[in-house]
């Protein structure tokens, strides 16, 4: 009986990358041979990353499946704090583009062995010469493992060219770490049954390579401006919303700005009307219990009062201070009551001053006169939706796992 993997092989090889990119957190990622992209499918929600390329020879299949790395609705609710551009092209691995060059980690996962041997010798002066990553990591079916695929006999795939042993791997990455400065790791995945797993090692193999820090005054001696070429053609590219986009991160303060400050305004007449009403029926026996988020903004509940039993308590349809109206009724929030009861807001705009200003250019907030705080129509707020909670962290660039979007299907291949 042939081996299986749980989870299965191509997942195990993804799962690898993955845990690579949360441990050193590159900021440029591109995965040669992307094919459906569906690593890059993966590795778009890891906020760490900044600019996501991928390059495949087959053109029919990226047309066929770029379209899947399109921003989804929670990237539009949730925007990230710094950009993501993700970039899809068509090409050759084994041509050189200007573009590539300077990523801090290169993937290759299942491709040299579908280059000829001259390729992978083009292969490797591109990856490790030319674009000069950080890092690389490379997989490539482990040739000692396949006898014990009782139903396979030769290559595991039949495009491919070869498929190296263990040794002939290792005398391959380490003179690529000779001739262009590198020094490598070797690892896999795909466990071998207990009893076989000393001779036959991973079903794939792994190479993770380390750039040396000598290389980045070798890379600019032995390439220069000359071959800064561009030879592969883009197919896809989009810049997901980030809040380094002015419009976009006034548009999510707003949002925030105007769910507190309902939640404020709410709750202070809500107490308000609470005692009114102990005065006219006297105190109950037992106070009613708060949760924490109410506990959290009394603070910014009593400076509300606060600044409301000083100032100007409801404004309706201009015509001054009122006590009370029923209809029309405005509240006035202070924005140091806000500022100080979210640290979301906080984050966003970065001072007091700099919210003020990016409230008063925005045309769905009042503010009171000299600016100091937001005037809200309860009654208005009433018929819009609750902007919720979801689970924004602005100190930090939140991560959305990649199960959030439903499986695809997979082929059994390994």
């Amino acid at each position: 009986m042939d081996p299986t993997f749980s989870p299965a092989l191509h997942r195990q090889r993804h799962e690898f990358v993955i845990n690579f990119v949360k441990s050193n957190q590159p900021k440029k990622v591109v995965d040669l041979g992307c094919g459906e992209c569906s690593l890059l499918k993966q590795l778009k929600f890891h906020h760490e990353i900044e600019l996501l390329a991928g390059v495949d020879i087959d053109r029919a299949v990226l047309e066929k499946k770029m379209r899947r790395l399109a921003p989804l609705a929670t990237d539009y609710l949730q925007p990230r704090n710094d950009r993501l551009r993700i970039d899809v092209y068509h090409g050759s691995v084994t041509q050189k583009d200007a573009r590539l060059k300077g990523f801090d980690l290169v993937t290759s996962i299942e491709l040299i062995e579908h280059l000829s041997l001259a390729d992978v010798k083009l292969f490797s002066e591109v990856v490790f010469g030319y674009m000069s990553p950080v890092a690389v990591i490379v997989s490539t079916p482990n040739a000692d493992f396949n006898p014990l695929f009782r139903r396979i006999s030769g290559f595991r795939h039949s495009d491919h060219k070869f498929e190296w042993s263990r040794a002939e791997f290792k005398s391959w990455a380490l003179k690529v770490c000779l001739d262009y400065g590198f020094e490598v790791e070797f690892t896999g995945v795909g466990q071998a049954p207990p009893g076989y797993r000393e001779n036959v090692g991973f079903c794939s193999q792994i190479g993770v390579f380390h750039r040396l820090g000598v290389r980045e005054v070798c890379n600019h001696l032995c390439f220069n401006d000359a071959e800064d070429v561009s030879s592969y053609t883009l197919l896809y590219s989009k810049v997901y919303p980030s809040l380094r986009d002015n419009n976009i991160l006034r548009r999510v303060l707003v949002s925030r700005v105007l769910h507190w400050a309902e939640k404020l305004g709410r709750r202070w007449v809500e107490e308000k009307s609470e005692g009114e009403g102990e005065e006219r029926h006297g105190a109950p026996e037992t106070p009613l219990p708060l949760d924490e988020k109410q506990t959290a903004c009394g603070a910014a509940m009593k400076s509300l009062v606060e600044h409301q039993e000083v100032g100007e308590l409801f404004w309706a349809d201009g015509k001054g201070p009122q006590e009370s109206c029923k209809l029309g009724r405005c509240v006035s929030v202070p924005l140091f009551a806000l500022w100080g009861s979210c640290p979301q807001i906080c984050a966003l705009s970065g001072s007091l001053g700099n919210l003020r200003q990016l409230l008063m250019d925005d045309g769905k907030v009042k503010l009171s006169p000299d600016g100091s705080a937001l005037l809200l129509n309860l009654h208005e707020q009433e018929d819009q939706d609750d902007f919720e909670d979801s689970g924004y962290g602005y100190a930090e660039a939140p991560v959305c796992p990649h199960s959030v979007e439903p499986e695809e299907d997979w082929d059994a291949y390994v």
